[in-house]
């Protein structure tokens, strides 16, 4: 059976015993592991089961959160049994009681062709029911670019930048996932033989599963908001780079790296008296993400470390707060060393 960039991503990863926390996709119909032992082979195709096996029955849970992860989970494989699809799930999901915009935001990618995405009922309930929300906003302004209405774009910028958060819902997501991949146990055939950084336990087992299912995660097209706010000469018009400011405060205490790095670009551009100060925490983000990366491998083969991430991922806190908190835990400073080099630009 067929299955798309994620799980051929996740046999990648298998094979070269390699773990990032955002590890690049691999593209579909990648020969990925086509030159692996046979135990290794034989590793990924039972890892592959129990991510099936996990679609199956969380899919018999009738809570939004369950239902969430069991849709993130499915989304890699095609050909499911009806009912199983990532569509139908994520629809269960949406329609359960307590379900929230985090479950809507997963429905932005239910799309049959790329002229329908975002999904515009989505869309709709989130600029209705999240509409303090930047993220909500910038992937309006996205829809205004592609669809070249400077002056839709403008309108969604100014929502934007008068948002109280920016909140993409990965925390919500990740949990949902960390929750549904404790429903059950890795088959025995996960760990066996496993070698060079590759997960030998249940418990990095299910690390891996979850991150390589949370890799493709729906992000907004920052793009638009570059253009407008993140290029010299941005701030001639005073009226949208005052926006443009207040959505870079917005995005740097927002909820993930991607987000607060293009608050900390914004304000390097339009702040110039704080743009050493931006390009410093700048650096302490890349290090602070790279220094989280490194930790997720590890716990791929420590027990212990595994474990602890799965239940610090199960409480639904924000991509950026974990990160941090998984690093205090660890005894790791959260500031570059000077050793670490200059952020990119």
């Amino acid at each position: 059976m067929h299955r798309l960039a994620p799980i051929v991503a996740f046999t990648g990863l298998l094979i070269a015993g390699h773990a990032s926390a955002t590890p690049p996709p691999a593209a579909a119909g990648s020969t990925a592991g086509t030159s692996a032992s046979p135990a290794d082979q034989k590793r990924v195709a039972a890892i592959q089961q129990y991510q099936h096996d996990l679609v199956s029955v969380v899919a018999l849970r009738a809570e939004p959160d369950y239902l969430l992860g069991a849709a993130i989970l499915a989304k890699p494989f095609e050909n499911q049994t009806p009912g199983l699809e990532f569509d139908a799930l994520s629809q269960r999901a949406a329609a359960a009681p307590g379900a929230g915009p985090a479950v809507h935001w997963q429905r932005l990618v239910a799309c049959k062709t790329q002229a329908d995405c975002p999904n515009q009922d989505a869309l709709a309930y989130l600029e209705q029911h999240a509409a303090d929300n930047a993220a909500v906003w910038i992937v309006a302004m996205d829809v205004a670019a592609q669809d070249k209405d400077a002056a839709a774009e403008r309108a969604a910028l100014k929502k934007a930048a008068a948002a109280r958060s920016y909140d993409d819902y990965y925390g919500k997501a990740l949990a949902g996932v960390a929750e549904a991949v404790a429903v059950l146990p890795p088959l025995d055939d996960t760990t066996k033989g496993a070698h060079d950084g590759q997960p030998d336990n249940p418990d990095g087992v299910r690390v891996l599963v979850t991150l390589m299912n949370m890799q493709a995660y729906t992000r907004p097209d920052f793009g638009p908001v570059d253009k407008l706010c993140g290029k010299p000469g941005a701030g001639k018009d005073a009226e949208p780079a005052a926006d443009c400011l207040k959505l870079a405060h917005t995005l740097q205490w927002g909820s993930s790296p991607i987000a607060r790095a293009m608050g900390l670009r914004i304000q390097a551009v339009l702040q110039p008296a704080r743009k050493a100060q931006a390009e410093q925490a700048s650096r302490d983000l890349e290090w602070q993400v790279q220094q989280y990366s490194h930790l997720l491998q590890r716990s791929l083969t420590d027990p212990a470390r595994a474990s602890r991430w799965l239940a610090a991922a199960r409480n639904g806190g924000t991509e950026l707060s974990l990160i941090l908190a998984t690093l205090r835990a660890n005894g790791i400073p959260l500031d570059a060393p000077a050793s670490a080099g200059s952020a990119a630009r």
